[in-house]
């Protein structure tokens, strides 16, 4: 059964920190856009995309966050993800996502990047 998506966003100065639950399928569309669409690109220059333990991915979701990423590049916001399993890690290489998204195991490592991308603070 899959499990419905709950969205926490933290800001962190020019970054933020968006904490996904649930698996990310088609069903996520609607949530995930609406909760980027919610991040300031004047103020949000970083986001990191956390995900929970657990999170499955199908090919609907991959392609969600795709749009998601391609409208980052467009406002000129740099994305990152953590919280991966080892499972999705690979897939996200294969299929090309690591040319959008930089893959963290480390939450803090990930902002402090993110924070060193022009327009950060």
């Amino acid at each position: 059964m899959e499990k419905a998506n709950t969205v926490k966003i933290e800001e962190k100065g020019s970054v933020a920190v968006v904490g996904i639950s649930g698996d990310v399928t088609g069903r996520s569309e609607i949530t995930l856009r609406s909760s980027y669409e919610r991040l300031d690109p004047e103020k949000i220059k970083g986001i990191l995309l956390k995900f929970e333990k657990g999170t499955y991915f199908n090919s609907e979701g991959l392609k969600v966050l795709i749009l998601i990423f391609a409208e980052a590049r467009k406002r000129d916001q740099k994305i990152a993800v953590s919280g991966l399993s080892a499972h999705f890690k690979k897939i996200f290489g294969m299929v090309g996502i690591t040319k959008f998204a930089e893959i963290y195991d480390d939450e803090g490592q990930a902002v402090k990047n993110l924070e060193s991308f022009p327009g950060g603070e």
